[in-house]
């Protein structure tokens, strides 16, 4: 659910349609990955069990970095839960657990600025500093069956 949160914010920040997100298909491919064990999910709770937030964790690999590495691909804190040490929380955790994987830093991407600056500051106040560049994509199509 906070995945659809967090995209459904980003785009009405952003103006457009950036994203599809369909629940049962991201809760799936979510179950798979952890199954698989590529991917890691942290979740803030405060007191009485209500998730607060959520940080995912995947390792990478460039000769860049000197080894792996971790990404972080999602980072959300609810809004009402924002400002009160949720996303530091989060991120000790993922910093605790790449330095038990052995990983050589951590790497994130904010949504688009100028909209998310105050996601920027977020990062830069936690000690992550800008490293150049933009985060590009392009779609690939999508595997055509054998015939």
């Amino acid at each position: 659910m906070m995945v659809g949160e967090l995209l459904q914010e980003i785009m009405q920040a952003i103006g457009e349609q950036a994203f599809n997100f369909d629940l049962p298909a991201t809760t799936a491919r979510l179950q798979t990955f952890l199954h698989d064990g590529h991917y890691h999910a942290f979740v803030a709770t405060d007191e009485s069990g209500t998730a607060a937030g959520f940080l995912t964790l995947y390792q990478s690999y460039a000769l860049y970095a000197e080894g792996s590495f971790g990404t972080i691909p999602e980072l959300y804190v609810r809004p009402a839960y924002r400002s009160h040490g949720t996303g530091k929380q989060l991120l000790a955790t993922a910093r605790a657990f790449g330095a038990s994987k052995g990983w050589t830093r951590l790497e994130v991407t904010t949504p688009p600025l100028p909209a998310f600056e105050r996601t920027l500051a977020f990062y830069e106040r936690e000690g992550f500093a800008i490293t150049g560049g933009r985060k590009l994509k392009t779609l690939l199509p999508k595997e055509m069956p054998h015939a």
